[in-house]
């Protein structure tokens, strides 16, 4: 059975794609600190799967615990990396704890992989590094502009990182993916978007909003160049994006890459936006989402969603699940929180 690595998988990503690779029979261990996640997710993992995978609390910034994780575990075949903060409202106000923490955990999992003989790396990464595109919808071609917030500066060099590493001689491969708008929950309930705090992302505030938790949603900005004056994004659903890496990490371990590296977008090739998501929730749903308008927020981009046809004939993935679906199960999700 190949073990794999997925740092940050107790998170909202990491933990859906942890029962994925279960599911597909893998065996899991996984690394966090537990900074935005909870480590109840491994029953929520365990329920759906029957197994709880192995887990050990590390921050990846402290590269003498890593190495002593992968001394111990030296069966280990491929990592995904997915340990970042993520938030780019916070990164605007605290962008050195966003350099700090991004950019020094992958540096050191690239200084440690070739120690221990582990040659596949499954990058985390975000349509953030394309800025506001020329062309839509976006392509992997497509330029990397000026990032506009430094969450998304964070994944570029990370990027950079990555390939001058693998351009300089190391003995990796690596598949980035960079991912559009993840929203939705596992259909079982058991496990989906726990943010600590305040919410970050729109579908937990959509969510806690029509529980009752929020008095209102708070929407950015009604005079962007978009159908009705709302940002537009690309949302996909978040186990149709953890099946993604299940293909990327077979990919790299089958040694069937064409390249040292890979870039591939993920998601619907749809865009949606903020006001139509609400809508949208509202009659999936039948339940109300009180909102006002607010003033833009620094760092949103105005508009973008993919062109995924390269993973779709690459990787034979596609984004299959509804909008409709995706938000009933966000709800389904929220629901069991709150009773």
């Amino acid at each position: 059975m190949n073990k794999i690595l997925v740092t940050g998988g107790t998170g909202y990503i990491g933990s859906h794609t942890v029962v994925e690779l279960q599911l597909a029979g893998f065996e899991v261990l996984i690394i966090d600190n537990l900074s935005n996640s909870n480590i109840e997710v491994l029953a929520g993992i365990e329920k759906i799967t029957g197994i709880r995978p192995t887990f050990k609390l590390l921050d990846c910034n402290d590269k003498d615990g890593l190495e002593g994780l992968l001394s111990e575990n030296r069966d280990i075949q491929g990592i995904i990396h997915f340990a970042a903060n993520k938030a780019v409202g916070e990164s605007v106000e605290q962008p050195l704890k966003y350099y700090r923490n991004n950019l020094i955990s992958l540096i050191n999992l690239l200084e440690l992989m070739p120690l221990y003989r582990i040659s596949g790396l499954v990058f985390s990464s975000s349509c953030t590094v394309y800025g506001q595109p020329d062309v839509l919808p976006v392509t992997e071609d497509a330029p990397v502009k000026p990032a506009m917030s430094p969450y998304g500066n964070t994944k570029q060099i990370n990027e950079e990182i990555i390939r001058d590493t693998i351009n300089a001689g190391a003995p990796i491969k690596s598949i980035i993916l960079r991912y559009f708008n993840p929203i939705g929950a596992h259909p079982s309930a058991e496990i989906g978007e726990l943010p600590l705090g305040e919410p970050q992302n729109l579908a937990p505030l959509v969510t806690q909003t029509a529980a009752g938790i929020r008095h209102e949603l708070s929407v950015f900005g009604d005079d962007y160049d978009t159908p009705d004056g709302s940002c537009v994004r690309d949302y996909i659903n978040v186990v149709d994006l953890a099946k993604a890496h299940v293909i990327a990490v077979k990919r790299l371990l089958e040694d069937s890459s064409e390249t040292d590296i890979e870039i591939f977008n993920l998601g619907t090739g749809r865009g949606v936006t903020v006001l139509e998501l609400i809508r949208t929730f509202e009659k999936a749903t039948g339940v109300k989402v009180p909102y006002k308008i607010v003033a833009r927020r620094e760092g949103d981009i105005e508009k973008v969603w993919a062109d995924a046809t390269l993973a779709n004939n690459v990787l034979r993935w596609k984004a299959k699940e509804s909008l409709e679906n995706t938000l009933l199960s966000a709800w389904k999700w929220q629901q069991k929180q709150t009773v």
